[in-house]
């Protein structure tokens, strides 16, 4: 595997990123992996790896990098937690759209990553994914969402509202429980996508919590997020290699 820190270049900064794809020259298909509000760390770099070790090009940006590097211990309870919150909340679509077309820019020059674009965003970038597919319809091949928070709100923004203009196939898992996102989000995404036509598959998977994909939170239900990477590698290889 070859893997890299590479900073690209957008109009609030540098944004510093783990890149990864297999040997050689390729072109591999990429892949962009939002992370979760807990940010960049070894965890998600595995998570890039396992992508990358499926034949694409993986990049993984620090989204908080307005704010310099952050580090957040959970361990240290209520305060170090609302610090993490408090960071999640800096990121404003408009601000995450414009990311966006950067990272996009920088597959455009580099000729190992070609083709169709997919996503995979956790936790607050379930949002952002599929706003991103509908804010740029013809790069998007391939969207997934695990348990993605904000996707359906009553603002003028709400990512569901793009539902006419995503061309991609969306993924879009669940936990059973899960606080972060309120019961009515599930049927209205669904009703979205389905009256514009949007390929998509939801899932809720049975007796998860938010947090179920993650190997290192208490919450890790190891089947359900097996499944979840063997549903996000099939439409992956569907849309990004076909």
């Amino acid at each position: 595997m070859n893997e890299f820190q590479v900073e690209i270049t957008t109009p609030d900064g540098a944004v510093d990123c783990f890149a990864v794809h297999p040997d050689g020259d390729g072109p591999f298909p990429p892949v962009i992996l939002y992370m979760d509000v807990v940010g960049v760390r070894e965890e998600l770099r595995n998570f890039a790896r396992r992508i990358a070790g499926e034949g694409y090009f993986c990049l993984l940006p620090d989204m908080f990098y307005r704010l310099g590097p952050q580090n957040f211990d959970l361990s240290k309870g209520r305060e170090e937690i609302e610090r993490m919150f408090a960071a999640g909340r800096t990121l404003e679509m408009p601000m995450v759209m414009s990311d966006t077309e950067a990272w996009l820019d920088y597959f455009d020059s580099n000729p190992v990553a070609t083709g169709p674009v997919g996503a995979i965003g956790y936790c607050m970038s379930g949002r952002f994914v599929v706003a991103a597919a509908g804010t740029f319809p013809e790069r998007f091949g391939a969207i997934a969402s695990l348990y993605g928070v904000g996707i359906v709100t009553e603002e003028e923004d709400s990512p569901h509202l793009l539902a006419d203009r995503i061309e991609a196939e969306l993924y879009l898992g669940f936990a059973e429980h899960d606080p972060f996102v309120p019961e009515n989000v599930i049927p209205e995404l669904g009703s979205a996508l389905e009256a514009n036509g949007v390929p998509h598959v939801i899932e809720t998977h049975p007796g998860t919590e938010h947090g179920f994909c993650f190997p290192e939170r208490p919450g890790y239900v190891e089947d359900a997020a097996e499944s979840v990477w063997r549903t996000v590698f099939d439409l992956y290889e569907r849309r990004l290699k076909g």
